[in-house]
């Protein structure tokens, strides 16, 4: 018998994450610094930043900011549970996973800013800051990503569901089901 599976993710969030996920790899191991697919593709990124930030005030209740917000009594409760080795047993993101969700914003933010200081502000021709700002968002949020990666794979063994799969479907095991 399958396990009761309720709808999590949104369409627009699960484009979000895999159109972000996709210029990520392009931009960060196919395409050259500087070149038009770059550019575009970091601008498309932008694109689907912004449209991901109004989504969090005007979204289903698992994309709004109210939800998963990261507030310091929430990273308590959840970081004592890691620290037990508990299970966090949540709909939506993790505190923590919020957390590194917003650094990962704030990387690609910076990542636009700083490429069009770049390509875009003569003032700034030849200026080394806005490059290696870049450099530095860049591979901050290459952390960041195998630091998702691995959570994902953790958290997914740990709960015993696997958590990748859930972006992908949109759907999650219904909360009655979890063990």
């Amino acid at each position: 018998m399958h396990a009761a599976t309720i709808r999590l993710w949104d369409p627009l969030i699960r484009l979000f994450h895999v159109s972000v996920a996709g210029v990520f790899v392009a931009n960060y191991f196919f395409t050259e610094e500087g070149d038009d697919w770059h550019t575009w593709l970091g601008y498309y990124a932008c694109a689907w930043l912004a449209v991901r930030l109004v989504w969090g005030f005007v979204g289903p209740r698992s994309a709004r900011w109210t939800d998963f917000w990261p507030t310091r009594a929430r990273l308590r409760e959840h970081l004592a549970l890691v620290f037990k080795r508990e299970p966090h047993r949540r709909l939506g993101h993790s505190p923590i996973g919020a957390l590194v969700m917003l650094l990962m914003m704030s990387a690609i933010a910076t990542l636009g800013i700083s490429g069009f200081l770049m390509q875009e502000v003569d003032a700034l021709w030849g200026a080394d800051w806005p490059l290696t700002l870049h450099a530095w968002a860049a591979n901050s949020l290459a952390t960041l990503v195998v630091i998702h990666l691995a959570a994902a794979v953790i958290e997914s063994l740990h709960l015993r569901e696997n958590l990748p799969l859930s972006m992908i479907t949109g759907k999650r095991r219904a909360p009655s089901e979890h063990r």
